[in-house]
């Protein structure tokens, strides 16, 4: 079998890639451009393009499927080739289901939460000893790739991101997987780009529960307003179990879960992730894990790849790094920290890198988010503004957003120099973006920045 991938070079689609090779298809690819740590990855299993760009020879009748990725346009001249010749053309969640279709699926969606409950039920899984299929967003401990494609295996477990398919289909990903057995963590406004109006972004969710089938399942958070009403909805059919917040408890900045049978050690913490937590579990059940082998798994799980990834620590404070990004994540993440560590104080940094985050008429969803941090910083790059072709912000603008108590910076040299006058005693950092702050080496700086002790700190933030 030959299969080639329009754009291969993309986090998901490069992994897609490695994933088909060690199943023993055969694969090619192309994209007009491959960095690290894609090239790196698809050079190790020999999949690595001969050249950089678009070629439509590279397309012929021998290809059993062409698979488009997400920044592949419609006018890209390999995917005309391939129409003119009448391929199968997938998106990329199309042909994950084409691959899974005869096996149970298991879809973990809603706007915050889905890497991490995706990440938990693999990591609980593989400590069980289940045979099992996936795609996670993220890196995981154990993991040597972000999808795994098997014959053997009975279950599938995705993430179901609410995003469009590909620029030929403009579904939701999570709706092409046609999940058995679907999870929605909770509903926040996202995407703006693609669903202008709240009502656009709750459309697909209330869509993607109307097409689960009979027989099926949906997990679902019964503490998120907006999920609740939908999940009247749920078909006549489908089971629907709700979870919530179990009952825990923090003690010198640890987390423990508390049972009839006692506390149980976790390495995670954060009402949100507890919640994950247990949606995690109800999934667990319905794939065969008892509590007991559950609790026992969970308890070494310690989180994805840039999800409260601890990047530097000491005596007097612990730096994290944080994909949040949307008003929901950065609140909870901002109060997790908070909780976990009543006594010390907390330096939050934030950057404005999606579409959502940069677009006036999402910006007032920001406001009192960070009121929780001692030191607020939002971060943002004028020139991201230019390549996503909005119109500039002024810094007093996403000042009065957040309600007018942050520091605003457009430059990541400022920035960090504000942060390197605090006295890093007592104090935690927490640095939160789905970019990179313009490529900051953000390790290197928390590492630096736990040992400051030099006076000069300035006042925390004001808004002044």
């Amino acid at each position: 079998m030959k299969v080639h991938l329009i754009a291969i070079g993309g986090s998901a689609m490069h992994n897609l890639a490695i994933a088909l090779h060690l199943k023993g298809i055969t694969v090619s690819g192309s994209d007009d451009e491959i960095v690290d740590p894609a090239k790196s990855n698809l050079k190790k299993y020999g999949l690595l393009p001969p050249a950089e760009g678009w070629d439509a020879s590279r397309i012929d009748s021998g290809l059993d499927a062409v698979i488009l990725g997400m920044h592949a346009r419609a006018d890209n001249p390999e995917l005309i080739r391939a129409q003119q010749l009448g391929l199968k053309i997938f998106s990329y969640p199309e042909y994950l289901y084409e691959q899974t279709k005869n096996k149970t699926r298991v879809v973990i969606a809603g706007s915050h939460g889905k890497t991490t409950i995706t990440a938990m039920i693999l990591h609980v899984l593989r400590l069980c000893g289940k045979k099992f299929d996936y795609m996670v967003g993220a890196a995981i401990e154990g993991f040597p790739t972000s999808v795994k494609l098997t014959e053997d295996a009975p279950t599938a477990i995705f993430e179901g991101d609410e995003y469009l398919a590909s620029a030929l289909d403009k579904r939701p990903k999570f709706a092409l997987y046609n999940a058995q057995i679907a999870l929605i963590s909770g509903i926040a406004w996202d995407h703006v780009n693609v669903f202008p109006t709240y009502n656009d972004y709750i459309n697909q969710f209330a869509r993607f529960i109307e097409h689960l089938p009979k027989g099926g399942c949906l997990v679902y958070c019964k503490d998120d307003g907006e999920l609740l009403k939908l999940a009247k909805n749920i078909p006549e059919g489908v089971m629907g179990i709700p979870y919530g917040l179990p009952e825990y408890i923090v003690e010198n900045g640890k987390t423990f879960l508390v049972n009839g049978k006692g506390k149980i050690s976790l390495a995670i913490f954060g009402k949100h992730n507890l919640t994950n937590l247990n949606g995690a579990r109800e999934v667990c059940k319905l794939l065969g894990v008892d509590t007991t082998d559950f609790n026992r798994a969970i308890s070494t799980f310690k989180g994805a790849a840039r999800r409260l990834q601890t990047l530097a620590s000491s005596d007097d404070g612990t730096a994290y790094l944080d994909f949040a990004h949307s008003p929901s994540k950065l609140k909870a993440t901002i109060e997790a920290v908070k909780e976990q560590y009543p006594n010390r104080m907390l330096a939050a940094c934030m950057e404005l890198h999606t579409f959502s985050s940069l677009t006036k008429e999402f910006l007032k969803e920001y406001k009192g988010t960070m009121d929780k941090a001692d030191y607020r910083l939002v971060y943002y790059n004028p020139h991201t503004l230019k390549h996503k072709k909005l119109p500039a912000l002024n810094p007093e603008e996403v000042k009065n957003y957040f309600g007018g108590n942050v520091d605003v910076f457009t430059n990541s040299g400022e920035m960090v120099a504000f942060l390197q006058k605090i006295i890093w005693k007592n104090v935690n950092l927490l640095m939160m973006s789905s970019g990179n702050f313009d490529g900051l080496d953000i390790r290197k700086i928390a590492s630096k920045l736990l040992g400051n002790l030099s006076p000069g700190t300035p006042q925390p933030s004001n808004g002044l």
